[in-house]
């Protein structure tokens, strides 16, 4: 079942098309990856599924609600968690999450209620009276998804949460984020971060000029470049003194030889093990791991988009600075 169903969607700004025609849909209760370089349409697109923007046409049905015809009612049942935080300094955690909650018609005890249960939950319980200001980057945002679920909406937009923090805080807010959609939020992520797609996503949608490029879950995009088998064997000491022969003697394979104890094999058919094993034996070098090497969704962003993720995050970074 579908949470929310997007259907030719474009946002035109003033002859600069941002968002080009596109069509997805996220499933109830799944984490939905978002990806692309900066300046995609990630943003706009995000901004038009919360209501922050207005579609030039296309349309947005969320849970059975036409988001562009009835705002309001579509934004009670959404959370966001915007890359900035849009927190009070002056107000403690406790009262900010209190006050965006009073913005949701929470009444006073329930606000308060779930205000105290959010800090317990997200370890902010002995920081719950002290100013935003004071948080460290990792409390804030850990506050900001609290205040973000605080009404306790179907769907959580969460865009860039991991950006610009510790890694231990990235950590636990990705703990979070499983441990909020084990509790059925449906849950839609941005992130430049790919492997961290890679950890939380059921799905994920590449974004880039504007159009989706491509769609599907982590093992339909891995078929995108499994016409290639890897084998990676870990060895004892030794290797570099049989490089050549073992180059020579397998030339129909691309052979690359990792320091003195690793060896990666590639193929476009199947690797038959058996010789390579028998190789090493002869010359007295002991096999400790074959293992298979599985593509990464990196290698799959890299492919399908033409985007080197190193220089994505580098833009990332810069914009936050």
């Amino acid at each position: 079942m579908n949470i929310l169903e997007v259907n030719n969607l474009t946002k035109d700004y003033g002859g600069f098309m941002a968002v080009k025609g596109i069509d997805f849909s996220v499933k109830k209760g799944e984490i939905f990856g978002f990806l692309g370089p900066n300046g995609a349409g990630k943003t706009t697109t995000i901004n038009m599924l919360t209501g922050l923007t207005r579609p030039t046409s296309g349309s947005i049905i969320l849970s059975g609600i036409d988001l562009v015809k009835n705002i309001k009612k579509a934004q009670g049942i959404i959370g966001i968690v915007p890359d900035e935080s849009n927190l009070y300094d002056e107000m403690n955690g406790f009262d900010n999450l209190t006050f965006c909650a009073s913005l949701y018609g929470m009444e006073k005890a329930k606000r308060e209620k779930r205000a105290k249960e959010l800090l317990e939950q997200f370890g902010l319980a002995d920081t719950g009276k002290k100013p935003f200001k004071v948080y460290s980057k990792g409390m804030k945002r850990k506050l900001t998804i609290a205040a973000g679920i605080i009404h306790e909406p179907e769907i959580l937009f969460l865009d860039e949460p991991t950006t610009g923090i510790d890694v231990e805080s990235a950590r636990q807010i990705r703990k979070l984020i499983l441990s909020l959609n084990e509790n059925g939020t449906t849950i839609f992520l941005t992130t430049h971060y790919i492997e961290e797609a890679e950890r939380l996503c059921h799905r994920v949608g590449f974004i880039v000029d504007g159009r989706i490029v491509r769609l599907g879950t982590l093992d339909e995009l891995m078929q995108e470049v499994q016409n290639e088998y890897t084998v990676q064997f870990t060895l004892e000491g030794g290797l570099l003194n049989v490089k050549e022969a073992l180059k020579s003697q397998f030339s129909d394979y691309s052979v690359s030889v990792l320091g003195d104890n690793a060896v990666k094999i590639q193929s476009s058919s199947k690797v038959n093990l058996i010789p390579f094993i028998k190789f090493f034996e002869e010359n007295n070098i002991m096999v400790y791991e074959a293992k298979v090497v599985r593509p990464s969704l990196e290698e799959v962003f890299v492919k399908i988009t033409g985007i080197e993720l190193e220089k994505m995050e580098k833009e990332k970074e810069g914009d936050r600075k």
